[in-house]
């Protein structure tokens, strides 16, 4: 269930962005990558473990950063930080310890972040968005 979640999820925001034009700055996919990222910071918090606290925090950066990055320079920068995020989902629960994780949270985050950086890679293919700077 987590899976079909996660997918049709993915389809109604990338639809919902373009139907509004949020993604029409480039900034929205950006910000959707640390926003991703900043679950498993709220997950620790949430469980009061200092040490995944810490560890989740140091990954969020790194997201983050790939979000900022390519949002400066390239939007496909974007759609690998979405799709790595995804793989990142798969491979969380033998690398991290995070008691607050839900146990159908990685199914559902790695499936949502999978199909929406899909989503994007097909919108820049198309030139619906520039692959430079972001932009749409």
């Amino acid at each position: 269930m987590e899976y079909a979640v996660g997918l049709v999820l993915a389809l109604i925001v990338a639809v919902f962005a373009r139907w509004t034009r949020f993604d029409r700055d480039g900034a929205f996919y950006p910000t959707l990558v640390v926003v991703v990222a900043l679950y498993y910071v709220l997950f620790a918090a949430m469980s009061g473990s200092a040490h995944a606290l810490i560890v989740e925090s140091v990954v969020m950066m790194a997201f983050a950063a790939v979000a900022v990055v390519g949002f400066r320079f390239s939007v496909w920068l974007i759609v690998a930080g979405l799709a790595g995020h995804g793989v990142f989902d798969a491979f969380h629960g033998f690398a991290i310890t995070n008691p607050g994780v839900p146990e159908w949270w990685p199914a559902f985050c790695g499936t949502f972040d999978v199909a929406i950086a899909g989503c994007l890679a097909f919108l820049v293919a198309r030139n619906r968005v520039a692959p430079e700077r972001g932009s749409v």
